[in-house]
């Protein structure tokens, strides 16, 4: 790391750290960062129950609404790294500003679009300041909070991430039903308007005091390969993870990924110091943020078919019986409890019994809820409250291993570790469901809805339908292994890493 001169350093405005106490309107400053991040979370979940409405009125094929939902996650997937170290150069305050002017007027455009080639674009743009909203808001709490209110402030951070992603489907069905569908982004703008003057009025700014010159290289290198990576990983269920376009995107993944890593060794300004995963503490939180994610990513998104193919729900009843997990998340953060019990067992145990027990709400999930709802409802409890103590503790370890001044950064290596996680998770989840469905029930190659279509009488749909749960039940216990791995292994390092820093 370059380290600036007499006259640069004088040249930079004085930074502004916050009082031993932490900053006076901290707590007020959080919730204006939650609220804007809670825009960027809305968005992730709220096109989905758009869709029909979208395909009658834009002619929107397929193909359409597949890259509106996924240019949206591809770009900010993939800039998630590079707007956490233009946060750290160039100001946190400046670009959270900039993440919400860019995220409203793509949202305005979105609302506005009359085809589907201009909503496809608006997605895209929004998608930039997203990435900016997702890593600067982490990183500012850093800045402002004291070390000993940072686990708390990450949970409601958390929190509100959970929320968001169940109330994407409630508030895009509630607007739905009584307006047009541009309403599912305009709804953003008074949103991201008063975020915006609250940003501006009471968020400090903060920056990398030493001025590192811009790593241009790394950050083409790492948005490329980032975005072909997750590119490859929500084309694989659709065409095969043995054809030539998702194995084409991934090698071109992994080349590039590599060509970063090894470009990030040499620069002298790189953008992620690969020190970093020498850490315990670091590479710990890293693959159990991966293996958490993986695990509630892939189950969420299993749980909402199961719910509406095989319980028979409506979509927006399907979103409001999985809420209790939102809920709990909720509920153990807003008021401090996952907090108190993540200090009092230490990171290491907090993370490994968070883990334990949302493994064991997965296995509830896959040995009890093919006869009903009260399996789901006791597994989506424990999967929320293992996360709620467990997903701060991973999120705050990761930040805690990076310097302060590279909080930026450690915001984007938390975000492209949710992306990146979550994508996984539903990727070889959902492959391991459709081939044992497909095992049982040869008819059923394309889809659930397709066999059941097919099905000749009521004894034909209960078979296809008992082969789904079949395959449901296979694909959770493997989430839940995957997320029991997570923890011993997240738990391990991060307790090796304590004890050498004792000695």
């Amino acid at each position: 790391m370059t380290t600036s001169s007499p006259e640069q350093a004088a040249a930079q405005p004085p930074q502004q750290p916050p009082a031993p106490g932490g900053h006076p309107q901290r707590w007020l400053i959080l919730g204006v960062l939650c609220l804007a991040v809670l825009t960027v979370v809305l968005d992730n979940t709220v096109l989905n129950v758009a869709i029909p409405s979208l395909t009658r009125e834009l002619d929107a094929s397929t193909s359409d609404i597949q890259w509106m939902i996924n240019a949206y996650s591809l770009v900010q997937s993939g800039l998630l790294l590079t707007a956490g170290s233009a946060a750290d150069r160039y100001g946190r305050k400046k670009m959270l500003a900039v993440g919400l002017v860019l995220f409203g007027t793509g949202s305005l455009v979105a609302g506005l679009a009359g085809s589907t080639g201009q909503l496809i674009a608006a997605r895209a743009g929004m998608g930039v300041g997203g990435a900016l909203l997702m890593t600067t808001v982490l990183a500012v709490a850093i800045q402002i909070f004291t070390p000993e209110e940072q686990p708390k402030a990450i949970g409601i951070w958390a929190a509100v991430n959970s929320l968001g992603f169940a109330a994407g489907p409630l508030l895009g069905g509630f607007l739905l039903d009584h307006f047009w569908w541009g309403a599912i982004f305009l709804v953003n703008l008074p949103v991201a308007a008063l975020a915006l003057v609250a940003v501006v009025t009471l968020v400090p700014e903060s920056k990398n005091p030493h001025g590192d010159r811009p790593d241009i290289p790394g950050a083409v290198l790492s948005t490329i390969g980032m975005a072909a990576l997750v590119f490859a990983i929500i084309s694989g269920p659709e065409h095969g993870w043995t054809s030539g376009r998702v194995l084409l995107t991934a090698a071109v993944a992994v080349v590039v990924l590599a060509a970063f890593a090894q470009w990030e060794r040499r620069v002298p300004y790189p953008m992620i110091d690969m020190h970093f995963f020498r850490d315990r503490r670091f590479t710990g939180a890293v693959s159990g943020g991966v293996l958490i994610t993986f695990g509630m990513g892939g189950s969420l998104f299993l749980l909402t078919q199961h719910m509406q193919f095989v319980l028979g729900y409506e979509p927006l009843e399907a979103g409001l019986r999985t809420a209790p997990l939102a809920l709990m998340i909720a509920a153990l953060n807003f008021t401090g409890v996952a907090a108190k019990w993540a200090a009092r067992l230490g990171t290491p145990r907090a993370i490994g019994l968070g883990m334990l027990v949302m493994a064991a709400g997965l296995a509830s999930v896959a040995t009890v809820a093919p006869g009903g709802y009260t399996g789901t409802l006791l597994g989506l409890v424990l999967i929320g409250t293992g996360a709620a103590v467990a997903s701060p503790a991973m999120s705050h370890a990761i930040m805690s291993a990076i310097p302060p001044e590279k909080a930026g950064v450690g915001g984007g290596i938390n975000g492209t570790v949710a992306e990146f996680g979550t994508g996984l998770g539903v990727a070889v989840l959902g492959a391991l469901l459709n081939a044992r469905f497909a095992a049982l029930i040869p008819m059923a190659a394309a889809s659930l809805p397709m066999a059941l279509a097919q099905a000749d009488g009521a004894a034909e749909r209960g078979r296809v339908l008992d082969a789904f749960s079949s395959g449901l039940e296979t694909s959770l216990l493997v989430g839940a292994s995957a997320v029991l791995l997570g923890g011993l292994v997240a738990g391990a390092l991060l307790r090796r890493a304590e004890r050498a820093d004792k000695t």
